[in-house]
């Protein structure tokens, strides 16, 4: 997982788009998935037209009261959210995924996220998401596996390569932070809307 960026330009905030308790909620998981480039924000997984996807409330206690608001809702896959939701007492103090140190307290190593023993909410986050998921982890390292191999056939460098996948084949890309982080490259979501 990466740090989820909330930028200030965001559709949502243009649009002033809310949360419907109950109600139509497309407009706003739209842009969720058009901010996130299709992208669950706990997974890192590709969320394709047949996955059942939610918009989470990072804290569930906030959903439909006045201090609910962007800050708190992603897009991710219906798993993680009812997952998530049943246990949100169990883990607190918690790490927000928008926190600006995010990434220097969760660590990415060989495939796997990890925190110092002593960060109690960095550790709850990992528990409370599941990022420590064997079956998860297992899946991003052979699909870090099969890129690295890709390019490696391919003949290009990491970065020409990442680059031209996300011009012909955007939603070929995933697991961000483990394919930035593993080829000391760059994922530049600008590029993918040139196509």
């Amino acid at each position: 997982m990466r740090r989820i960026n909330k930028p200030a330009d965001s559709e949502v905030l243009k649009k002033k788009l809310t949360y419907k308790n109950g109600g139509d909620n497309k407009k706003l998981a739209q842009a969720l998935c058009d901010e996130q480039f299709n992208i669950c924000a706990y997974t890192e997984t590709y969320l394709g037209r047949v996955d059942k996807k939610d918009i989470e409330h990072f804290n569930p206690t906030l959903k439909g009261t006045p201090d609910d608001n962007y800050d708190n809702w992603f897009l991710v896959k219906a798993q993680w959210n009812s997952e998530k939701g049943k246990k949100w007492a169990d883990y607190q103090p918690v790490l927000s995924p928008t926190a600006h140190d995010f990434e220097q307290r969760i660590v990415y190593a060989d495939g796997e996220y990890d925190a110092n023993p002593t960060d109690t909410e960095a550790n709850n986050l990992i528990r409370l998401l599941k990022l420590d998921d064997p079956y998860l982890a297992d899946t991003r390292k052979r699909y870090v596996q099969r890129i690295k191999s890709t390019i490696e056939f391919s003949g290009k460098g990491n970065q020409d390569f990442i680059d031209d996948l996300l011009q012909t084949d955007p939603d070929g890309l995933y697991f961000i932070r483990a394919i930035e982080e593993e080829l000391n490259v760059k994922v530049n979501f600008d590029l993918a809307k040139t196509k």
